[in-house]
């Protein structure tokens, strides 16, 4: 049985600014308890059509937090979709894994499988609005695929956003960066910040010469929400996330991993990412029997807060994916 945290349950009512005529949200916030006695913090957006769409499970990537998708969460309200979404354990408003809160950390990426596990089959399904469908970012992505793997059936598709099928190490070669990685771990060092990472606050982030988004306005909303609530900014990652990283994606890779997935899935990556791999995309698009690639030209990684026109060709393939009308 889930034991639910009762730190604060909220219902309220929005007003949405969607080109749909004002439509109105009811927003849940809540927490769930994992096993191990994690707190994940989960939301829960509900469209009041008469005539839903179907249902959203919103996963984002390394360090982001549910506040960040509010504009996404708006245009998939104004679809008809219901949509929910959680902050990973070790980010966000859930549990911090270490003392340091900004340190990125995780032990296995099968605890973050088994907390989406336990929130899309305890809190999203008794309520769901079939279909079911993931729509996920970056480690998101990752996860979804892992998750799919896992536990078949349990969503009918997913819409995968530049997914982190291998990440890029560029300047340092990727043998050199696994092999300081797994030193580090034997030697004790697995809590410690890579090389290059530190308590950084994303505050203090350009938008000149970001790899993130080419679009000046997208790339503040991240900031503002940080600056509205402080715990949510986060730092660089551990050599134990990274050891985990990379074990995942090692998974991800085995012989006919990949094709054991058997729902529909819609990859679409950004031409100009810097961030995960493009050419890894393209490969296990190629492997998931029932997979469509899509390649934005000039977007860069967060293909979501991107500017106005990758992002009307972002929901031009959604809505074709997923087979509902353009309004």
């Amino acid at each position: 049985m889930i034991k639910f945290i009762p730190v604060f349950f909220v219902f309220y009512f929005m007003i949405s600014i969607t080109s749909v005529a004002q439509s109105r949200l009811i927003t849940l916030c809540d927490y769930f308890a994992t096993p191990d006695n994690k707190k994940i913090r989960y939301m829960a957006w509900l469209c009041d059509k008469e005539k839903r769409c179907g249902t959203i499970v919103l996963l984002g990537g390394r360090g982001e937090f549910l506040e960040k998708y509010s504009e996404t969460v708006t245009d998939l309200i104004g679809k008809g979709f219901d949509v929910y979404g959680f902050d990973w354990r070790g980010q966000g408003l859930s549990t911090r894994s270490l003392p340091n809160r900004k340190k990125g950390f995780v032990a296995d990426y099968d605890n973050y499988i088994k907390d989406l596990d336990q929130f899309v089959s305890s809190i999203v399904r008794p309520e769901a609005v079939s279909p079911i469908i993931i729509l996920a970012h970056s480690m998101g992505g990752h996860l979804a695929l892992r998750f799919m793997h896992d536990h078949p059936g349990s969503v009918d598709r997913a819409v995968l956003v530049s997914p982190m099928i291998d990440i890029v190490t560029s300047p340092f070669p990727m043998w050199l960066v696994r092999s300081i990685t797994w030193f580090a771990c034997k030697t004790g060092f697995g809590r410690a910040y890579t090389i290059g990472s530190s308590d950084y606050s994303f505050l203090n982030e350009d938008f000149d010469g970001n790899r993130l988004t080419s679009d000046p306005e997208r790339f503040l909303v991240e900031k503002k929400e940080i600056k509205k609530n402080l715990d949510l900014d986060y730092g660089g990652v551990t050599y134990r996330w990274l050891a985990a990283t990379f074990n995942s994606i090692d998974t991800l890779k085995k012989k006919r991993y990949a094709q054991e997935i058997k729902a529909p899935v819609l990859i679409i990556c950004g031409g100009s990412d810097t961030v995960v791999s493009v050419q890894a995309q393209k490969n296990i698009s190629s492997i998931i029997k029932n997979c469509r690639f899509v390649e934005i030209d000039g977007s860069r990684h967060e293909i979501l807060m991107e500017n106005d026109s990758i992002r009307f060709i972002f929901w031009r393939e959604f809505d074709g994916f997923v087979n509902i009308s353009r309004t």
